[in-house]
């Protein structure tokens, strides 16, 4: 049993409900970031408020909160699933309820795989203050010891007078108590005792999903309300000039039609997380197909600005022109690189690029809005609803105060719902029309403008010795920014692996300006430098005559901590991985290899092998995939982690063969998903084991790292069935296409 520990910021709220229930609410993590860009930085907001996150009716009805925004990767489960745990009450009997952003829940964001980190701790401790509460109404109620009694399934048990009391009749009671003197000091559950951690829960949203209920943003209906279209141009930060806007307003079930001047400045050496509300002409009408075919029949003029001759053959002949040149910076650079290189008995030496690519979700951005009264209500499927509040307020001019958030099922984000710019296009709107408005995206829209995973250039040496081993490493990075910045999500940690395994490493980085808005995408970073890094070890692995997965268990070392990085975690889901598959031992048909690589991010470690065939016309097909994770000591939803571990690859699939965001006078090339497809049901593996070593850490999420191993397991399986090394995506340019 595990105290608690509170905290002096820390305490149970308990409240009656009307008909005998209670509610219950802790107070923690005051002086939570609300506003800023995405909701992760900027002001702090006032403390949060007791809140409800557990309502018990008299009649024993369990309503549970979810407080973060649920975009398919399962929080909306998980954070109730640890409540009900120590509340010790049946799953079956529980209702979840999506929580409205509000400072009351603390932080309310998805993404980044810290739902589960950041929720592990206080969702328990609700729970258990909970459980414990009644508890001692029973005890009052039978006047014996509390420490006789006991709790299951949502009922108090008394073992030696055989009696039991369900929650629903001590509700009222329980509203009426004082907060124990002990509130600090409540245990947690053993975790030998725990009946739904670890247990596969379906979602709560599942049958809803699968009947067709309309619980997605881009689903809401609003009494009186219009839909909007939103043209952009396709040039970042350019503005209107003319445009027809009088004929626009004649045509059928146009109701407005205007230019949006917005707030962004076009001219920024570097674009922000979120520049702000962009230029546009927007169009309002009685269904969205009326605002969609008027929208095609627009004649604008754009004033283009300042980045309407960029392209990517210049970016990429810039890069190559930075490349042979000495880097601007040094990012770290530990011992004698050039000495070892020098020294090296075989250099190796590769360059790899990976290009910008679309988030792409399923549901393309969508918002609800309806401005009265000077007060704005609006339906959202952000990540980060605290930062498009704060986004909103600033677009249409008032205090974040006044602007209720609901948050609604969303139908995918992979990062892309991070950004918010859609929640202040359709504030704007709402409020200029003076109606009820939901804005919805085209695909196209989607597309042209997003937030882009940032592509790059990375230019590698690595220098063996007599033995094969690495003794130097150099890297030149070569990405996007100006100055010392980078765009967003551009950048490339100092202390990415292999630094700290290698005595003599440089990481150098140049930079060139981009104008499209870029930001993460899942895995952000490790998404694109998983697939060079292992894909260049397995090259040096190969110089060096070693097999792959021991040349990676040689350059981790010893299990040991080295700057945040665990080198015995990692070990141990390279080993898992390899025995899963039968690395090794077994015998493969020609054209067909194994490839293996690791990678750690968001706390998560994680390691993958890909079986792949290679036709002799460059069709590939994958075989199978084994997946390996550390994410800690529970898995608190399996079927759910399964979910998550197959659909990650999936994703790295469909991002590995033809996904590619191309540029040509300032305008993204691709417009929809016969350009950047997704990967086909049948050219999923058939078979995608997902399995985890549990080590005695708190629990982490794994939606994000579960994601970059797969690019390069995939590439590397290819060398090792056809001798050619992949260094550049997609793979389509290279040739290669799905059997």
């Amino acid at each position: 049993m595990k105290p608690i520990n509170l905290g002096r910021r820390s305490f149970l709220r308990i409240s009656a409900l009307t008909g005998g229930g209670v509610m219950f609410g802790l107070y923690a993590n005051a002086q939570q970031p609300q506003g800023g860009r995405g909701g992760r930085g900027g002001p702090q907001g006032p403390p949060p408020a007791p809140d409800t996150f557990i309502k018990v009716a008299a009649d024993g009805t369990v309503t549970l909160k979810g407080k973060n925004p649920e975009t398919g990767s399962g929080i909306k489960n998980t954070l109730p699933m640890l409540i009900a745990e120590e509340l010790d009450v049946d799953w079956k009997n529980v209702k979840v309820e999506q929580a409205d952003l509000d400072s009351k829940y603390g932080g309310q964001t998805t993404g980044g795989s810290t739902g589960t980190p950041s929720g592990w701790m206080p969702m328990r401790r609700v729970g258990a203050l909970g459980r414990r509460m009644f508890i001692l109404a029973a005890a009052q109620t039978w006047n014996v010891p509390d420490s006789e009694l006991t709790t299951a399934g949502g009922r108090v048990l008394h073992a030696s007078s055989k009696r039991a009391i369900g929650y629903g009749e001590l509700a009222s009671k329980v509203a009426g108590m004082p907060v124990p003197a002990d509130a600090a000091q409540i245990a947690l559950k053993d975790p030998k005792d725990f009946k739904l951690i670890g247990k596969s829960t379906v979602g709560v949203d599942v049958h809803a999903i699968v009947t067709g209920k309309p619980i997605f943003g881009i689903d809401l209906e609003l009494p009186g309300m219009l839909y909007a279209a939103f043209e952009k141009c396709p040039v970042f930060g350019g503005k209107v000039a003319s445009a027809n806007l009088d004929a626009i307003k004649a045509l059928p079930g146009v109701k407005h039609a205007f230019v949006v001047e917005g707030n962004v400045n076009p001219d920024e050496k570097v674009l922000s997380r979120e520049p702000g509300l962009e230029p546009g002409i927007a169009i309002v009408a009685d269904t969205w197909w009326a605002a969609q075919s008027a929208r095609k029949k627009l004649q604008v003029t754009w004033s283009e600005g300042r980045w309407a001759t960029q392209s990517t053959a210049e970016h990429e002949r810039r890069a190559k022109e930075l490349a042979a040149q000495p880097p601007a910076r040094t990012l770290r650079n530990d011992g004698d690189v050039e000495g070892a290189l020098k020294g090296a008995s075989k250099v190796v030496e590769a360059a790899y690029t990976f290009p910008h690519i679309s988030h792409a979700p399923l549901e393309p951005q969508n918002c609800t809005a309806r401005f009265q009264n000077g007060k704005l209500e609006m339906w959202s499927t952000s990540q980060t609803p605290a930062g498009g509040r704060a986004l909103t307020a600033k677009a249409v001019g008032i205090p974040e105060s006044d602007i209720t958030v609901h948050l609604v099922r969303a139908g995918g984000g992979f990062g892309r719902r991070l950004y918010n710019d859609y929640m202040a296009e359709a504030a704007f709107i709402a409020k200029t029309a003076g109606v009820p408005v939901k804005l919805i995206w085209s695909r196209e829209d989607d597309m042209a403008h997003d937030y882009y995973r940032p592509g790059g250039f990375q230019f590698l040496k690595a220098g063996l010795d007599n033995s094969g081993k690495v003794v130097a490493w150099r890297n030149h990075f070569v990405t996007y920014g100006e100055g010392e910045a980078f765009v967003a999500s551009g950048s490339m940690a100092p202390n990415e692996f292999p630094a700290r395994f290698i005595p003599n490493l440089a990481l150098h980085t140049s930079v060139m300006p981009l104008g499209i808005r870029t930001g993460a995408l899942r895995a952000p970073g490790s998404n694109a430098y998983a697939f060079v890094i292992q894909s260049f070890i397995d090259e040096v692995a190969h110089a060096a005559g070693k097999d792959p997965v021991q040349f990676r268990l040689d350059l981790l070392g010893e299990p040991r901590m080295n700057e945040g990085y665990h080198a015995g975690r990692m070990r141990g889901v390279v080993e898992l991985a390899a025995a899963k598959s039968g690395w090794g031992k077994r015998t493969l048909p020609k054209g067909t290899g194994m490839g293996i690589a690791f990678h750690f991010s968001h706390a998560g470690y994680f390691a993958e092998v890909a079986e792949v065939s290679v036709s002799a016309d460059n069709k590939i097909k994958v075989n199978k995939v084994w997946v390996a994770g550390d994410i800690g000591s529970h898995i608190i939803n399996p079927s759910a982690a399964d979910n998550l571990g197959q659909g990650a690859v999936i994703d790295g699939l469909s991002e590995l063969m033809q996904q590619e965001i191309t540029l040509e006078k300032g305008r993204v090339q691709q417009s929809n998903f016969h350009q950047h497809t997704m990967l086909r049901l049948t050219q999923t593996p058939p078979v995608i084991e997902v399995h985890f070593n549990k080590s005695d850490n708190p629990p982490t999420g794994l939606g994000e790292p579960s994601l970059p191993p797969i690019l390069p397991a995939v590439t590397n399986a290819i060398f090792a069935a056809t001798g050619k090394r992949v260094r550049s995506l997609p793979l389509s340019k290279s040739g290669y296409r799905w059997a």
